[in-house]
C-alpha cells in the first residue's frame, strides 16, 4: 500500500486523545487530518467543542473545520461528500489522508461509503416529531422508526433524536425506507488502517472532567454568549436557539442556560459531566461496532 490510496481512521471516546495522537503522528508520515467532528464544522464554537487551535491547525494541515454558522444546516450526505473530496485531495498530493473524530456516524458512512439522499430540511416534518419525541419520549419515536424500517436501527443510535427525526423526515418525502436508501460504495478495506485510542473509563471520566474546567477557564461562557447575540442579530432567540442542531453540542445548551439565568453555573457542570459520561459509553459501543464491521 502507497501514500496514493493510504487512509488512517483514528477513533475513539471523548478525552481518550485522539487528536493529540494525530497530531503526532501526522508530521512523521506526511499526514493531514480531516476532522469527523460533527460540531467541527461550525464557526465561532471553538471552546466548548475543543475544536483544533490556531496553531495546531498551522502546524498540521486540518480539513473540514468551520464549514457552517450555527444556524445554518449540514447534512450527513454533505460531510460524506466532502470527506470523500478531501481523501482524494490529500492523496493526489502525495500526503496520508488521517480521518480523526468521535462522531462514529460520520466514520462510519465515510469508510462503508453511504449514499446519503439530498432531501432538504422539512420544517414542519421536523417540528411534528420533535413535538411527538417531547410528549412520548426518545424510546417512543425511536419504536416509530422501527416499525416504519426495522432495519434503520442498525445505522442509527435510537438515543440520537436529531438522527431518527431525519430518518422520519427522509422516508416522508422519498416514499423510501431509510434502509433501502443506503447504497453503500465502501473504500478499499485493505487501504483502511484503524487506530482506536481509548483509556480506562474512569481515567476517561477524570481527563473529561479536566478538559471540562480548562475550557470555562478559556472563556466558553463568553463563547456562549457571543453565540447567542449573533443568533439573536440573526431573529433567532436563545427559545429558538435551543432546536438548532448546532447547539445539540455537548454542554451548550447547559451553558446557554447560564447565560440567560436559568440554571447555576454548578448545575451546569453537573449536568454536562453526566452527559459527558453517557455519551462516552455510547461511544465506545459505536466505534468497537464500527471496527468490527470494517
Amino acid at each position: 500500500m502507497t501514500k496514493s490510496d493510504q487512509l488512517i481512521v483514528i477513533i475513539g471516546p471523548t478525552a481518550a486523545g485522539k487528536s493529540a495522537y494525530a497530531m503526532a503522528l501526522a508530521p512523521q508520515i506526511g499526514g493531514e487530518i480531516i476532522s469527523a467532528d460533527s460540531r467541527h464544522v461550525y464557526r465561532r464554537m471553538d471552546i466548548g467543542t475543543n475544536k483544533p487551535s490556531p496553531v495546531e491547525q498551522a502546524q498540521v494541515p486540518h480539513h473540514l473545520l468551520n464549514l457552517r454558522d450555527p444556524h445554518e444546516g449540514f447534512s450527513l450526505g454533505e460531510y460524506v461528500a466532502l470527506a470523500r473530496a478531501a481523501i482524494t485531495d490529500v492523496r493526489a498530493r502525495g500526503k496520508v489522508p488521517l480521518l480523526v473524530g468521535g462522531t462514529g456516524q460520520y466514520v462510519r458512512a465515510v469508510v462503508q461509503g453511504w449514499q446519503v439522499p439530498e432531501v432538504a430540511p422539512q420544517p414542519e416534518l421536523r417540528a411534528h416529531w420533535q413535538a411527538y419525541a417531547e410528549v412520548h419520549g426518545a424510546a417512543a419515536l425511536a419504536q416509530e422508526l422501527a416499525m416504519r424500517d426495522p432495519a434503520a436501527l442498525q445505522t442509527i443510535d435510537p438515543r440520537n433524536l436529531r438522527r431518527v427525526i431525519r430518518a422520519l423526515e427522509v422516508m416522508s418525502v422519498t416514499g423510501q425506507l431509510w434502509s433501502d436508501l443506503q447504497r453503500h460504495h465502501p473504500l478499499e478495506r485493505a487501504h483502511v488502517q484503524f487506530s482506536y485510542v481509548n483509556l480506562p473509563r474512569e481515567l476517561l471520566y477524570a481527563r473529561a472532567d479536566a478538559r471540562l474546567q480548562a475550557m470555562l477557564a478559556q472563556g466558553w461562557l463568553d463563547e456562549t454568549r457571543a453565540l447567542l447575540d449573533e443568533l439573536l442579530h440573526r431573529g433567532i432567540d436563545a427559545n429558538a436557539a435551543l432546536h438548532l442542531p448546532a447547539m445539540s453540542a455537548l454542554g451548550y445548551r447547559e451553558m446557554m442556560g447560564v447565560v440567560c439565568g436559568q440554571m447555576t453555573l454548578d448545575a451546569a457542570v453537573t449536568q454536562i459531566k453526566h452527559e459527558t459520561r453517557r455519551f462516552i459509553r455510547a461511544q465506545d459501543t459505536w466505534f468497537r461496532k464500527i471496527t468490527e464491521e470494517t
